[in-house]
């Protein structure tokens, strides 16, 4: 009995030490799985604005979407390799294209233009005297006429006169008809009728008030004078366009017109009527160039009978262009940014991930909204085609390659950095307003440090400081700003306080890279309201070289101030 009371014993403390050790293992488990958790939930970030992030929860200082978990598994990637979140990428609406024949050999450009009046058919009506107007019949433009048609009545002294030499001229017609007839002559060289003539002289009356007559048909474009003007002759009363055929004229930039000629086919619409195209040819391009624009007239005619086309109308016009590359790959241009020789394009690598490789191209022509891709992608790969700002900030939180370094030499990138080409980016007047008062600040500041002025210098380097924090993102138009701007902003602040808080003026001149490598940048991509000098001294940076900013071509280095002022030369000017 005593042997079976021990079995139970010992059954008994075995099960409670598995529980114990089981349960222990599940908590620990849970602790690890937690913690696991708690450590992958540290960072938080904004799915439609991936530049912010932050170590807590809460809401986006940008749009006020709440924050969510900042995924950052790089298992598995290579150096130029990134992952975001399927969220993200559906949030920042991130659209790949796949690059191959399809985009190769459709490549259009597409032009934007105006209707205007046909000038082969515009005509003038004219005054053939002088006198005044007492009454004009024609009240507005738009007005349509007809030959015959009574434009205005005018007093006319000289045609008093004439008229009373008419009359006496026919009543010695008989015995002076060469008289008589140079009289008839001269009041028909003023564009009187025959019939009118006949009148005067069967009535025997003096009329004071005379009618003009439209010689020509077609819509009044433009009115040139009122009731009670005084007018003399030869001068315009009218300006007078046939509306059946009118001009839609082009504005074609120089770098698109060797893929443009005379004959070729274009397909026209209009905001009017989005969902009809027309067919025409081109007839004209203006062979002078607009030496401000950059750009050339392209001109179709078009006809129009129902009087469809109003001048002043907006229209857009494709035309499918043929280039010398045909082996090479066209590519939307949204999907390039710019770092000089070496322009980069991001590749969807995974079919089913969204994983995103930086890929180096090498640029050839550009064909409208395409560029042609000479080197650096293959048919069938799928690129970045919209978003890709968006990707590469990503990629710039994630400390991976992007446009931002992939031109960079080694550490001392200001050099680099503000010699790199940056494609132009349109924006509103608001904001390139906001980038000219930072660039006003910036020149200042640049003066300051010419002048060895160091107490100057830190109170400008403030107010630059405001003028960047003043500039609103809100007055951006287009999305592709908000991520360089944001970049570039926070930057231009780090850089400034660190700037401000310098108790030499040579520590200030080191932060004063940093500064003009972000302001060349801004100023390149997006431009101000005047002409900025890029100018370089090679001795500036320790023999490294640097660049700044100037708003004149005169050199006064800002790195060496009164010591070496004239030391560098302009390296570009940016317009």
């Amino acid at each position: 009995m005593k042997k079976y009371i021990t079995y139970i014993l010992i059954l008994l403390v075995g099960l409670f030490l598995g529980w114990m050790l089981f349960n222990n293992s599940n908590t620990s488990t849970s602790n690890t799985h937690h913690e696991s958790t708690a450590h992958k939930e540290e960072l938080w970030t904004c799915s439609m604005h991936p530049q912010i992030v932050k170590k807590e929860p809460g809401d986006c200082p940008i749009c006020g979407m709440e924050l969510i978990p900042l995924e950052n598994e790089t298992s598995g990637l290579s150096a130029n390799q990134l992952r975001l979140s399927e969220n993200a990428v559906a949030l920042a609406n991130i659209q790949t294209t796949l690059v191959g024949d399809s985009l190769a050999n459709n490549a259009q450009n597409i032009l934007s233009g105006t209707i205007e009046a046909n000038e082969e058919l515009n005509q003038v009506q004219v005054s053939y005297f002088n006198g005044r107007i007492e009454k004009l019949y024609i009240n507005y433009t738009g007005q349509t006429i007809s030959s015959g048609q009574l434009l205005a009545t005018i007093y006319a002294p000289e045609l008093i006169t004439a008229q009373q030499e008419l009359l006496t001229a026919s009543k010695i017609k008989e015995s002076q008809p060469k008289l008589y007839k140079a009289v008839k002559n001269k009041l028909k060289l003023w564009k009187l009728t025959d019939k009118q003539i006949e009148h005067i002289e069967s009535s025997q009356t003096i009329q004071e008030y005379f009618p003009i007559y439209a010689t020509v048909n077609g819509t009044v474009i433009d009115k040139l004078v009122n009731e009670g003007d005084q007018i003399k002759a030869g001068q315009s009363l009218l300006k007078i366009s046939n509306l059946n055929s009118v001009w839609a004229i082009f504005d074609v930039y120089e770098r698109d017109l060797k893929h443009i000629k005379e004959g070729q086919q274009i397909t026209i619409t209009s905001n009017a009527y989005p969902s009809e195209e027309v067919k025409a040819k081109v007839d004209f391009i203006d062979p002078v160039l607009n030496s401000n624009t950059r750009t050339t007239a392209l001109r179709v005619t078009l006809k129009n009978n129902n009087k469809k086309w109003k001048p002043g109308m907006f229209v857009k016009a494709s035309l499918k262009t043929e280039t010398d590359e045909t082996n090479n790959i066209n590519v939307p241009a949204s999907a390039v940014l710019w770092t000089g020789k070496q322009s980069i394009v991001y590749v969807k690598t995974s079919k089913n991930e969204p994983i995103f490789e930086m890929r180096p191209v090498t640029l050839g022509s550009k064909v409208g909204t395409s560029y042609t891709i000479l080197d650096g992608l293959e048919n069938g790969e799928e690129i970045v085609t919209n978003g890709t700002f968006t990707v590469d900030a990503a990629a710039q939180l994630q400390g991976k390659p992007s446009m931002m370094t992939t031109s960079v030499p080694s550490k001392k990138h200001t050099g680099a950095m503000s010699n790199m080409t940056v494609e132009r980016i349109e924006e509103s007047q608001s904001f390139i307003n906001q980038l000219h008062y930072v660039y006003k600040a910036y020149i200042t500041l640049k003066v300051n440090l010419s002048e060895d002025n160091f107490k100057a210098a830190k109170e400008n380097g403030k107010a630059l400081s405001s003028a960047v924090q003043a500039a609103k993102m809100k007055s951006l138009k287009n999305k592709n700003s908000h991520p360089i701007w944001m970049n570039s902003k926070k930057k231009l602040i780090a850089a400034l306080s660190k700037f401000t808080k310098a108790s030499t003026i040579e520590i200030q001149r080191e932060h004063f890279l940093e500064i003009s490598k972000e302001m060349i940048f801004l100023v390149k991509a997006f431009g101000v309201e005047e002409a900025a000098y890029l100018q370089y001294c090679p001795m500036a940076d320790n023999n490294e070289g640097a660049y700044w900013l100037s708003n004149q071509t005169e050199i006064k280095n800002p790195y060496f101030g009164k010591s070496m002022l004239t030391c560098g030369s302009t390296k570009d000017t940016i317009h």
